[in-house]
């Protein structure tokens, strides 16, 4: 794929096609700028390629060679995705999203049913359910969309800092869904695909080689790509080792790479520039998850969000707070099935602020929203947020803090303001599994250890619970909390199952294809924040298991026709499962 075409250099790419030609000859390191055009022609031709290659899939005659097709047209797909990833989520989401019903809710008036098609698509028509019309028609779309990015290719705009975050995006991916059954539904096939990631992003970092003042940096690059490979062809694959190894040890380059070019970036994004690892308290950008800038004197307005977050004077009878429903020896739950006047189970609030939509049901686009949601819940403050903003205003020294801090009265924005950045910076990363994975201690148990590696492969739990968070906060831009369909039940009954009568999302807009559908709440913290699912129905990690286990609501017989949750068994063992919990276990938080 990686061979020039002269013929298919258009709009002026003749010209520069010889100063390739020059170029090489003449051994003579090549400008960042020149570096950038080199890889845009390259990324355009390979897109054209690629689309040819995905046609050849409906052009062939039988089983054997359709197969075949789509093996190489994904395997040189797995190779660009490094870039295209980067450069556009939403053409990433057409070309590899999962075969699973797709609508798009804007508000009431603007809601989407849009169509799922793409490689997992294709890859169940080929190899799962053959069915030549609906094959040839996803083909046709998956192809066309690649010729139309491949004619709308433009590096213009591209800079150093656009290319370091393209490659830490990279690096993200590969440990984060890379190596989990995200998007090999039927093949299994991503620990092989994951090194030909790997391959198409030290593709990348050939064409900057002249970008690096230290050679023998861009030499460990390609040394350390190569190992990492290595590991994901082993026989025995071990996914603690290759994300505390492989992909910390790539990152730690990544952020020497910074420094050789010398790059300041001019914005931070989800996770902070000078991030060192993935496994830290300072990882995250807490300003990018409330879509603003982080106020000055931020550490005083936390702790009066503490403060307030404990006030009871902010509901109408003077009787309740946040913290009545979130203990802080309770890791900010109430360890209730349903508290008193409430339809859903109370969630831990703990690594809330790392998630794009609030409530299980996504309907709030903010903590603050979700705020006074609760302000005016009658089962809940049943206030207003004038009411609360008044109960505290003649408070001598809330009067004090809100003039120092926020240089007016006390109001309700404010007021807000300061229990969300109180409720952003709930985000200790401070578990057993942490300190190992930041090589403070060596600690794991060979059972925990093999819990992470099941919960990272055959187990698919890494597949909605996002590593690090491990909650549904998409990765790598981290800027959208999924909802899934799972299936919970009104009991935990196992033989006269019975689906719980709570629609989920369906409520927020009527749409019929979110019944049933709740958001993906972390799994840090878990095993202190029983009971479980929104109707606490689950009252141990080894029954919430044992659900998943058996294919969600699906697999238990519930008639779902839309759960994104596989039905088919997982087929864990008994160890397995205790295997499973022992490292859900590793994840609870040192509290203060």
């Amino acid at each position: 794929m990686r061979q020039l075409n002269v013929s298919l250099l258009k709009g002026g790419l003749g010209p520069l096609f010889v100063l390739l030609l020059s170029s090489s000859c003449q051994k003579t390191p090549m400008t960042f700028e020149d570096s950038v055009k080199t890889l845009e022609v390259s990324y355009r031709q390979d897109l054209l390629e690629l689309s040819q290659e995905v046609r050849e899939i409906s052009e062939s005659e039988d089983q054997q060679s359709r197969s075949e097709a789509y093996i190489e047209a994904r395997s040189d797909y797995k190779k660009l995705e490094p870039i295209l990833q980067y450069l556009s989520d939403s053409n990433y989401k057409f070309l590899n999203g999962p075969n699973i019903s797709r609508v798009e809710e804007e508000d009431a008036t603007n809601i989407k049913e849009l169509e799922v098609t793409g490689f997992q698509v294709i890859e169940e028509l080929v190899f799962d359910s053959v069915q030549l019309d609906a094959l040839n028609h996803h083909v046709k779309l998956t192809a066309d969309r690649l010729q139309l990015l491949s004619e709308n290719v433009d590096f213009t705009y591209i800079k150093a800092h656009h290319i370091l975050w393209m490659i830490r995006d990279a690096l993200l991916r590969v440990g984060i869904t890379g190596i989990t059954p995200f998007d090999s539904p039927v093949l299994d096939a991503q620990l092989e695909e994951s090194a030909l990631f790997l391959e198409g992003l030290e593709e990348v970092i050939q064409h900057f080689e002249g970008q690096f003042e230290s050679e023998e940096l861009f030499k460990l690059w390609i040394t350390r790509l190569d190992s990492a490979r290595q590991h994901l062809k082993a026989d025995s694959f071990n996914a603690y080792r290759f994300v505390k190894d492989d992909q910390q040890a790539l990152l730690d380059l990544y952020r020497k790479t910074v420094a050789d070019w010398s790059i300041r970036f001019p914005l931070e994004l989800a996770i902070r520039n000078e991030a060192e690892m993935l496994f830290s308290e300072s990882t995250f950008n807490l300003a990018y998850f409330a879509k603003r800038k982080a106020p000055d004197q931020l550490d005083e307005i936390v702790q009066l969000g503490k403060r307030l977050f404990n006030e009871s004077r902010l509901s109408a009878e003077g009787t309740m707070s946040c913290a009545t429903c979130h203990q802080h020896d309770r890791y900010l739950t109430d360890g209730l099935i349903l508290g008193a006047g409430q339809s859903r189970n109370t969630p831990s609030l703990y690594y809330t602020g790392l998630q794009q939509a609030y409530f299980y049901d996504n309907r709030s686009g903010s903590l603050e929203g979700q705020i006074i949601s609760v302000i005016n819940n009658e089962s809940e403050f049943h206030s207003s947020v004038q009411a609360y903003a008044a109960n505290i205003s003649e408070d001598i020294d809330y009067q004090k803090a809100f003039v120092r801090l926020f240089q007016r009265e006390v109001n309700d924005a404010d007021l807000r303001d300061a229990i969300g950045a109180y409720i952003r910076q709930l985000n200790p990363f401070n578990s057993k599994f942490d300190r190992n994975m930041r090589g403070e201690e060596q600690t794991l148990t060979e059972s925990e250890i093999n819990g992470f590696n099941l919960f990272m492969g055959k187990a698919q739990c890494a597949t909605c619970h996002f590593m690090p968070i491990f909650n549904g906060t998409v990765p790598t831009k981290f800027a959208e909390s999924e909802m899934e369909l799972i299936g919970v039940p009104s009991t935990n009954d196992t033989i006269n199952v019975s689906i719980d009568e709570d629609l989920g999302r369906y409520y927020v807009f009527g749409t019929e294809k979110k019944k049933y559908f709740f958001k993906t709440p972390t799994v840090r913290n878990v095993a202190m924040t029983a009971p479980y699912m929104h109707n606490g129905v689950y009252q141990t990690l080894e029954e919430v298991v044992d659900f998943y286990n058996r294919g969600g609501g699906a697999g238990m017989g519930l008639e779902l026709p839309y759960q994104t949750l596989p039905a088919e068994p997982l087929g864990l063992t008994n160890k397995e499962q205790a295997d499973l919990v022992a490292f859900m276990q590793t994840l609870t938080d040192k509290l203060n």
